[in-house]
């Protein structure tokens, strides 16, 4: 039988990417997804056809409220979603959420001890970010050693979590390679911050130029885009 994990999925390229490498890894997958009051909220939609794509045991959506915390323009709809700055601009961008990983992997963990699982999957990525600071290795290590300590199945020697952050050290262009290699189909995803009707990627935001690059460095063309009629 395989051993159970959960894998966080957003419906984006990298928790699709990492959906698929558990899978391979020879785990039992079951997707966690939120609906936190983001506004680009059509990525549930894309995070359900991804879990069925490639079949994942169950995908759960847990529905938690960070809009009344503001301080996100993923969360703010008076906050812009910035278009066009410069992407290794060091400034930690408006469309960081925060605590949202924290917050996630919370989550994550709580299902993981009911499951019996020993081992959660996460995109997060530490070259192609965005600046956002719980996308750091040292803060899934700092996580992962505190997980240890907060479950019933830790202090009972039952279980001894391991986050597996598989994307860490990959640019977009290795990951894109890599989702290819394990026959994802991207077309389901949504990366976009901003997105119009459908599903329609804006092409502006960070999420949808850092997406551009990597296929644009991987030298093929992204799915996504042949959908809504642009190359």
């Amino acid at each position: 039988m395989k051993p159970p994990a959960v894998v966080l999925l957003s419906g984006g390229l990298d928790s699709t990417t990492v959906l698929a490498i558990a899978r391979e890894q020879g785990f039992a997958p079951h997707a966690l997804s939120f609906r936190y009051g983001q506004r680009h909220a059509h990525e549930l939609q894309a995070a359900a056809a991804v879990a069925h794509a490639l079949g994942a045991v169950r995908h759960l959506v847990a529905t938690i409220d960070l809009r009344p915390f503001g301080g996100s323009a993923l969360t703010d709809a008076a906050v812009a979603v910035p278009k066009g700055r410069a992407l290794e601009d060091a400034e930690i961008p408006v469309t960081y959420v925060p605590a949202r990983n924290t917050v996630f992997l919370s989550f994550a963990l709580a299902w993981a001890e009911t499951l019996d699982a020993s081992d959660i999957f996460i995109g997060v990525n530490a070259l192609d970010y965005s600046g956002y600071p719980d996308c750091r290795p040292e803060y899934i290590a700092a996580f992962e050693a505190m997980a240890w300590l907060a479950t019933k199945a830790g202090v009972e020697g039952r279980q001894r979590l391991r986050i597996h952050a598989p994307l860490m050290h990959l640019n977009k262009a290795q990951i894109v390679r890599e989702g290819l290699r394990l026959g994802v189909d991207y077309a389901l995803t949504s990366s976009c911050y901003d997105p119009g009707p459908g599903g329609r990627p804006c092409g502006g935001c960070d999420a949808c130029r850092l997406r551009a690059r990597g296929f644009a460095e991987a030298g093929v063309a992204d799915p996504l885009l042949r959908r809504f009629g642009r190359d």
